[in-house]
Order: C-alpha cells, then structure tokens, then sequence
C-alpha cells in the first residue's frame, strides 16, 4: 500500500502554481477547495510569499473563485514573525521588505528599528529597497544581528516576466555581510512547522501539496509529511524526472490534475473508512 494511504487528517496547499497562475485560476481549484470544505478537512494554503497579508492573500483567491478566509493562509512573513517571537520575544528587528512582513512583525510583537543596531536583520522581497538601507543591513548583520530570511525564491512572475526574488536580495547581502541567514520558507521546514502548527494535525497525517519538487516537495518531505506533486505548474510530464533528479528527492504521489488530486483524497479518506469499519 502507498505510503499516501495512510490516515489524512490535513492538508498544506501551495499557491501560485497548484491553485492559479498569475491572475487565473488553474482548473479545478474550486472544485477542489469546495469539496475539501464539504468534507470538512482542515488545510492551510501555505506561501514563500511575504509582501502581502494574509487577508490579501485570501482576497485574491475569493476574487478567483476559490473560497479563502485569512485563517486559511499562511506566509513565510507570518513564520518568520513567530520564528522571531519564539526566539526572543519583543526583540529589535531592522527590516528590509513589504508591508506584509512588516505587519506580521509588529503582530508579533516585535520592535522595527532603522536607526540603532538591532538584534536580528530580517530580509524578504523589497522591491522598493535602497542600496542605503541594504549597506544598513550589512553593518547590522557584520556587528552581531541574527539574520533572517522569509524565503530563498530567486525569482518572481510579474506582468512584466520575471524578476529577482527575496533569495536574490539575500546573495548579495549574504555575500557583503559574508554570515548566511536562517531561511523559513520553502524549502526549509520551518514554515512547514509553523503551518503545521497552526493546522493543529500530525506531520504523518499531513499532504503538503505542490508543483514545484525543489520548493513544495522538499519542505513537505523534510517536515516529516507525505508530499503529493501536482502537474499544473512548474513542473509538467515533460520534465518531472528533470526536476526530481535536480531536487534530489521524489513525491510520495503525482497528480496530473486537481481533479485527480480531490479523487486521491477520497479515495484515502473511503479507503480508511472500510478500514476503522472492519
């Protein structure tokens, strides 16, 4: 039996990639959400992303057709904010990214300086950033900061084609400041646990479920959890074996489709049904 039959009791859904591209909504992400409510099975759409809020987040999703409440998402700005908080609580933190990791931040309690030497640097996407603020961050970091990373994404989609990410951002600072930072999103584990956490399920009852084997496999599988492939993004029939080999890790299960993915789902749950029945 597949190691995906086991018990699912939750699950961590990738954004841009499983459920939409850009502004569209991929086939079958209604359904598939809608069903998961039906069901009642706990989830959590789960983002590298950390210029956003997660009311915003859940904003574009609804505005697409997928049901999404703010308590659903979960972004690498949010883990990183409680990240902070549980190592030092109230600490200083000086910044280089958006408002949404800016807000999560100082939800957390954490203080935002720019003026005197903080105890962590705390680097994201910044598409407004200054070379001023990022020799800041340099100094910060080269006195004794902590620093911290949202996510290691080397690019972004925008309407304009791609452009450089957070992890972008991060080699240059990484390079002047010469320390490497702890990285929370995909593909470290600890935006997975930190989802996990909110989602209130066992690691091995858990799918973490994506398109991209380098990102969304990789931290699924290193959190402990049994990771399902979707081919409706980065990765396609084309180039799974490509980009599996490249990751160094395999999904436990692929799906073609999302509709394919809700009849896994069922499947499992009727599966274990028969089960706890005889």
């Amino acid at each position: 039996m597949s190691e995906t039959n086991a018990r699912l009791r939750g699950l961590l859904i990738d954004l841009d990639g499983t459920l939409y591209h850009g502004t569209s909504r991929i086939d079958g992400a209604d359904r598939l959400i809608a069903y998961i409510n039906e069901i009642k099975l706990p989830y959590q759409f789960v983002t590298n992303n950390s210029s956003t809020s997660a009311e915003e987040v859940a904003g574009r999703l609804s505005a697409m057709g997928i049901p999404a409440q703010a308590s659903d998402v979960c972004t690498s700005a949010q883990a990183t904010a409680g990240y902070i908080a549980d190592q030092a609580p109230g600490a200083s933190v000086f910044v280089i990214g958006e408002v949404g990791l800016r807000s999560a931040l100082q939800e957390a309690g954490c203080r935002l300086t720019d003026d005197e030497q903080p105890d962590f640097v705390v680097q994201g996407i910044d598409r407004s950033m200054s070379y001023e603020r990022m020799a800041r961050a340099v100094r910060y970091i080269r006195a004794g900061a902590a620093y911290v990373m949202t996510n290691p994404d080397l690019l972004l989609p925008s309407s304009d084609g791609l452009i450089p990410g957070a992890g972008s951002i991060g080699a240059m600072l990484q390079a002047a400041s010469g320390e490497k930072p702890v990285v929370i999103g995909k593909p470290s584990s600890i935006l997975m646990d930190y989802s996990l956490r909110r989602l209130g399920v066992h690691h091995e009852e858990t799918w973490v479920v994506g398109d991209n084997i380098a990102t969304d496999i990789a931290a699924g599988l290193a959190a402990g959890c049994k990771a399902v492939l979707v081919l409706t993004g980065l990765t396609h029939a084309d180039n799974v074996e490509q980009f599996t080999a490249a990751a160094g890790c395999r999904p436990d299960r692929i799906c073609n489709t999302l509709d394919d993915l809700r009849q896994e789902i069922a499947s499992n749950l009727s599966a274990n049904s028969m089960c706890r029945e005889d």
